[in-house]
């Protein structure tokens, strides 16, 4: 489970007009508390206009470059996102949590990989870290990355890329696509079928991909991962990463809300709560609704940060685009989307 420390802003850097890089000094005696896996992120919290707020964002750099490092892009009526990129500034402390994450890439020197990405506007964010890793560690693998925007003053991490793509020439290659605007070398339009069609049946048919990595959107999550199922690609070299989903879920208008009440038992941080709830709440909401420190950010089903175990009872979650059927089998739920359905549960944050 994720922890937070304060820690110093030490540099800012305009990245695109909406969207900013934030670097944290992190000190000696955190340095191991802070080290990451690529594609892991770190929960940002800080409190605006007298009201908590807590986001996640995707670590930039290589685990191995000393830096943590986040860009934060800034998206309409976003409050963290507008605070990041107009009001923050370096010398500013903000609570940070460890890193965390399941959208992850492990590199073996020992095994050389052909790594296919795809990434859509802010989505590049893990990518470019798992990209550094990828080069950096595994010095014969080959990385390939699909990188939808709307045109080039839109692009995070253009010269960045470009310099990578210098520096590797032999082993990195890059596809842009733009929607908005007509470049040399981009394709015009959107990550769609039509395009991983392109890229990977005809651009790079000749390589055998040894693991996809994708970050964006939820349609263009799903349409790229139906389109790589459909040529056979195996499921369990596809690993993907929300950053939005394309709307809430709800339960279905049958009969099967639950209505009922649960006495619950929430295990975090070693302390043992019990109280009743009604099965209307999710777990999480009833937890803090206690003001008990459970573990939250996104509370939307797409970050990991509220995961725990259902020990004893059972619950139901309205919507889950992370966790396996092994892994829910196995008890593990999110709790900002589980609703219990036992009139009993023991539901523990630590047990992860």
């Amino acid at each position: 489970m994720s922890h937070f420390h304060t820690l110093t802003i030490k540099d800012l850097k305009r990245e695109t007009d909406k969207a900013v890089t934030i670097s944290f000094e992190v000190p000696n005696n955190l340095q191991e508390a802070f080290s990451f896996k690529a594609g892991q992120y770190i929960t940002l919290k800080t409190t605006i206009n007298g009201n908590e707020v807590r986001r996640d964002y995707s670590l930039c750099v290589a685990p191995k470059s000393g830096d943590l490092k986040v860009a934060v892009k800034e998206v309409v009526d976003g409050t963290f996102s507008s605070y990041a990129n107009n009001t923050l500034k370096v010398g500013d402390t903000l609570e940070v949590g460890t890193p965390t994450g399941r959208f992850i890439f492990e590199p073996n020197d020992k095994k050389t990989k052909n790594i296919a990405l795809f990434a859509a506007g802010s989505g590049i964010t893990p990518i470019l870290s798992i990209i550094k890793c990828a080069l950096e560690e595994e010095v014969h693998s080959k990385v390939i990355l699909v990188y939808g925007n709307k045109s080039t003053q839109e692009t995070m991490f253009l010269n960045e890329l470009l310099e990578l793509q210098h520096t590797y020439k032999d082993r990195f290659s890059i596809q842009f696509i733009f929607s908005q605007a007509d470049e040399a070398d981009a394709m015009f339009g959107r990550i769609e079928k039509s395009t991983v069609n392109f890229v990977m049946k005809n651009k790079y048919k000749h390589i055998d991909v040894d693991a996809y990595y994708l970050c964006g959107p939820e349609a263009m999550i799903h349409t790229v991962k139906d389109v790589l199922i459909e040529h056979n690609a195996p499921s369990d070299r596809i690993h993907f990463e929300l950053f939005k989903a394309a709307k809430p879920a709800e339960f279905p208008a049958d009969g099967s809300i639950p209505e009922g009440r649960t006495q619950i038992t929430v295990v975090v941080d070693d302390e043992e709560s019990t109280f009743e709830m009604s099965q209307k709440q999710t777990v999480l909401e009833a937890a803090l609704d206690e003001d008990l420190d459970a573990p939250y950010s996104c509370q939307g089903g797409i970050c990991s940060s509220c995961l725990a175990r259902v020990k004893e009872g059972e619950a139901t979650m309205r919507q889950n685009n992370i966790l396996t059927d092994n892994e829910v089998a196995e008890g593990l739920i999110l709790t900002c989307q589980a609703h219990p359905t036992t009139p009993k549960i023991v539901v523990d944050y630590d047990d992860i």
